[in-house]
């Protein structure tokens, strides 16, 4: 008798657990935002061969489908325009799920680095200029924010840990500084809510961002050589290829989003030529997996830093940035020469960063009118006697140095080599560069060293990249 009684509590206990009970991934779920206007998925566990209703609050249409036999469901939602709060419940035969104060507006993805990572209160003895006010006037539900936990995993993954918080003082300083100020200055534009999904690692490069199968197709075995897990005595698994889209881009797919801003390199500046492969191939990665082609990607300039051992190969990062403007469609970068420390490569001014990128969105994507969103680009130049003309886009009422002097200008002759210069703003918008000791000049570059605070802006107070005219190999 009692034999049989453990059999039938084996029984039970083994059909217990091989069954899968309606379960949600960790996006999916209260005080989320979800994009406005478009189709988004809804997905989740369930029974095998289960089905499973959903019905939104702002139609009250169920929507039905079933999950597959390993207990996998996924459907379509249309969603309406900004607005909220709403509900959706979610139900099988045995379970229901109702999510709660769901808003509907615009959702962008940050990710990156510590320079993303880093949080509104700031690091130890490292501060956010003006984090303070920040965090104080935070209090707004209509700004909604994810922070997915650190994941370095060979596999890829469907869900990770982390949970949808409203902004408020008690909780926006654990943030990314830069995806919040993003986030806000969105919401305080469009006047809708806004859904931030931060995911980052301080210190990691970008081949650890990107899916396994686009980094075979295209590099070489001797660039993967120079791949930070590759070239370092310490290996660490999060520096390594793939490991951290698998952990904590993977799970965010099914997820609709507008777009992507980005803030890292720091992590590639040794190899700037592959980076020059890798970072676009990161991003078209990333609109193909989220089938999404324009998708709008804008990502901030590693800003300069003093501490660097060598003298130019964070100018040749800066560049590899800069080119990614011709590689691509619908990218954009915030310049951060003004704003980096000579002993820290956090800088302070994250509220300008955060600033700058959300100016790329709110004119390209929100069509906001009578801003400029990018720092003066180097056009062309032409050679006027013993002097170099330079020519500028973004521009458009011409240049400014703030009534500084216009620093870390170089020129040189055939002999390619450069010396300090004299640049002065001209009133047709150009910059004029000499030196004494370069009488047939060349080639010019701006800001080609690994630290300077930058003196060239356009009218509305964003800085010019870094760059030079010249081809000469380093």
């Amino acid at each position: 008798m009692q034999k049989n009684f453990l059999l039938i509590i084996a029984f039970l206990w083994q059909i217990s657990f091989s069954q899968q009970h309606l379960k949600l991934p960790a996006l999916v779920s209260d005080n989320m935002v979800i994009q406005q206007s478009t189709q988004i998925n809804i997905w989740g566990w369930a029974d095998k061969n289960n089905k499973v209703e959903i019905k939104p609050s702002w139609n009250n249409i169920a929507i039905s489908t079933s999950s597959d036999k390993e207990g996998k469901w996924k459907t379509t939602l249309q969603t309406p325009k900004a607005g909220g709060p709403y509900s959706i419940k979610i139900s099988n035969n045995n379970e229901t799920i109702t999510l709660e104060n769901v808003m509907v507006g615009e959702v962008w993805l940050a990710s990156g680095q510590s320079n993303m990572e880093m949080p509104v209160k700031g690091y130890a003895s490292e501060p956010i200029n003006g984090n303070n006010e920040l965090i104080l006037h935070s209090k707004n539900p209509k700004i909604r924010m994810i922070t997915i936990k650190r994941n370095s995993s060979p596999q890829a993954v469907d869900d990770f840990v982390g949970s949808w918080k409203e902004a408020s003082p008690n909780n926006t300083g654990d943030f990314s500084a830069v995806a919040y100020v993003f986030a806000q200055k969105l919401n305080r534009v469009l006047d809708i809510p806004i859904g931030i999904i931060h995911s980052s690692w301080g210190g990691t490069p970008v081949e650890a961002w990107t899916q396994k199968e686009a980094i075979d197709e295209v590099v070489t075995v001797e660039e993967k050589q120079t791949f930070s897990y590759n070239s370092n005595k310490n290996k660490r698994d999060q520096d390594a290829p793939s490991q951290l889209f698998n952990g904590m881009i993977h799970p965010l797919l099914n997820y609709k989003i507008k777009g992507v801003i980005w803030y890292q390199g720091e992590s590639n500046r040794n190899h700037p030529k592959v980076y020059q492969k890798t970072f676009p191939l990161m991003i078209k990665n990333w609109r193909q997996l989220w089938n999404n082609d324009e998708m709008p990607f804008y990502y901030v300039q590693i800003a300069p830093y003093g501490r660097y051992d060598d003298k130019v190969n964070s100018a040749l990062l800066r560049e590899t940035q800069l080119k990614t403007l011709d590689l691509l469609d619908d990218v954009g970068m915030a310049v951060t020469l003004d704003i980096g420390e000579y002993s820290s490569i956090h800088p302070a001014e994250k509220i300008k960063v955060g600033e700058r990128l959300s100016y790329w969105a709110l004119a390209n994507n929100y069509n906001i009118k009578g801003i400029q969103f990018s720092g003066p680009v180097y056009k062309s130049y032409e050679i006027d006697g013993d002097k170099i003309l330079l020519s500028f886009d973004y521009a458009p009422i011409g240049l400014s140095s703030y009534e500084q002097p216009l620093n870390d200008f170089q020129i040189a002759g055939t002999d390619k080599v450069f010396y300090s210069a004299k640049a002065t703003l001209l009133r047709n918008g150009k910059v004029e560069v000499s030196s004494e000791k370069v009488s047939k000049p060349k080639a010019v570059r701006y800001g080609w060293k690994h630290y300077l605070k930058g003196s060239l802006f356009n009218t509305y107070g964003l800085p010019a990249s870094s760059f030079r005219t010249d081809h000469w190999e380093d």
